[in-house]
């Protein structure tokens, strides 16, 4: 049998996924992990980080390859061109917002529910802007190394590329019957837009 901390995170991720983060309260998350609301607790302080460790843990690694991104010329990405790190966060970041779209579009359904898992995010040092001021780091970091143009605006780029994937998220989940370009095709082509605006 799983750890509990294991049981707990894949029954949030489940729940999430399916009735949204606004329905998935605590004690549903306990109860489908097979434990008490008090041994959610025990790992987690509360809906909020839950909804995090989800994001880290269970969902496409958007997060965690931004943060080694963050770390600069020493970081594990360092040898890799501008072009195969925005190409690869391109990807993660389709697949990312894909899976998260549906657990957090019902937050908006109700502002006093949105209004507080905002302020518990950001207690947390978390939330929707945390993504853009991480490429917009990486971006700004190439640039003084040279790898980027020097007048390469960092902030309209991460928006650009990041925009874009959110928006092909809404899109595969809106039920119009339209299909999205295959992921295959939508990050070359995304990416191959952006890079001349930041060739040296």
């Amino acid at each position: 049998m799983k750890p509990a901390r294991a049981r707990i995170l894949d029954a949030a991720a489940e729940l999430m996924g399916t009735i949204g983060l606004a329905r998935a309260t605590t004690k549903e998350i306990a109860r489908a992990a097979g434990c008490s609301e008090a041994a959610l607790y025990k790992y987690f302080s509360g809906k909020e980080e839950l909804f995090l460790r989800v994001l880290e843990e269970r969902l496409p690694r958007l997060g965690p390859l931004l943060s080694e991104l963050g770390e600069g010329p020493f970081g594990a990405n360092a040898r890799n061109s501008v072009e195969e790190n925005l190409t690869e966060v391109v990807r993660q970041a389709a697949l990312f917002y894909e899976a998260t779209f549906p657990i957090g579009a019902s937050l908006f359904a109700e502002p006093a529910l949105l209004r507080r898992h905002a302020e518990g995010m950001r207690a947390l040092g978390a939330g929707p802007r945390w993504p853009l001021r991480a490429l917009a780091g990486y971006l700004r970091a190439e640039r003084e190394a040279g790898r980027v143009r020097a007048g390469a605006d960092a902030d309209a780029v991460a928006s650009l590329l990041l925009g874009a994937c959110l928006q092909r998220a809404f899109l595969k989940a809106f039920p119009d019957g339209e299909q999205v370009s295959p992921l295959d095709e939508f990050v070359p082509a995304l990416v191959r837009t952006v890079l001349p605006a930041l060739s040296p």
